[in-house]
This record gives structure tokens, C-alpha cells and sequence, in this order.
């Protein structure tokens, strides 16, 4: 059977030992003397899971994707604006990019608050 990482860690350390028994890997060895975090990375190792998770927040009510493409839209602008030093172009930018990432960090703290 296949673990991911967040399954492993919602275990117990006596079910990580369970699984660390029926594992024939140089990185188990001595697993009934270790405690829960130093079992969990070493059955990472053995087993070859990814330690690193990344963190996938669904932001209710705003389109992460069609943000981060105008994002990248006004990027160019803003680029255009300093090159021909057109300076009231580029605060106008600056501006519309500050509120852009201000909306993602806002709808990203309330989704792991939960408040969605």
C-alpha cells in the first residue's frame, strides 16, 4: 500500500512502527527507539515520499489564475511605462498590482482561517 506524507503524519506512532516492521530498508533500522517525528522522515526515505508539501489554499470567490494573468499583463505595462519614463502610467500600474496581491493574500488568509 502507497502513503502520502499527510497520511503518515495523522498516524500513530505505534501504526508507524506497524508499517516501519514490513519494511526492509537500511534507513528503518532501529525504528522502535525512535519517536514519532524522526520515524516519520525516516519512512519518507525509505518508502521515498516527499517530505515538502506544498500548501494548495482554494480561495473562495476569486479566480487565483485570471489574477495572476493580469498580473502578468500589468508586469508588461509597468515594464513599457519605465522605459519611456512615463511616470503617472507607471504609479497607475504600481497601483493596480499592489491592490492585485493584496486580494490574493486577503483571500488566502481567509481560506485558512476558514472564513471563506
Amino acid at each position: 500500500m502507497t502513503h502520502t506524507f499527510d497520511e503518515l503524519k495523522k498516524m500513530t506512532v505505534a501504526e508507524l512502527r506497524e508499517i516501519a516492521a514490513g519494511i526492509q530498508h537500511e534507513a528503518v533500522q532501529g525504528y522502535t527507539q525512535l519517536n514519532k517525528e524522526h520515524l516519520l522522515a525516516v519512512l519518507c526515505r525509505a518508502l521515498d515520499i516527499d517530505t515538502h508539501t506544498r500548501h494548495k489554499i482554494k480561495a473562495p470567490g476569486i479566480d487565483k489564475a485570471g489574477v495572476k494573468s493580469q498580473m502578468k499583463a500589468l508586469k508588461k505595462k509597468r515594464d513599457a511605462a519605465l522605459g519611456v519614463h512615463n511616470h503617472s502610467e507607471l504609479k497607475a500600474v504600481r497601483r493596480q498590482l499592489h491592490s492585485l496581491r493584496r486580494s490574493l493574500r486577503r483571500a488566502a488568509a481567509r481560506a485558512r482561517k476558514g472564513t471563506g
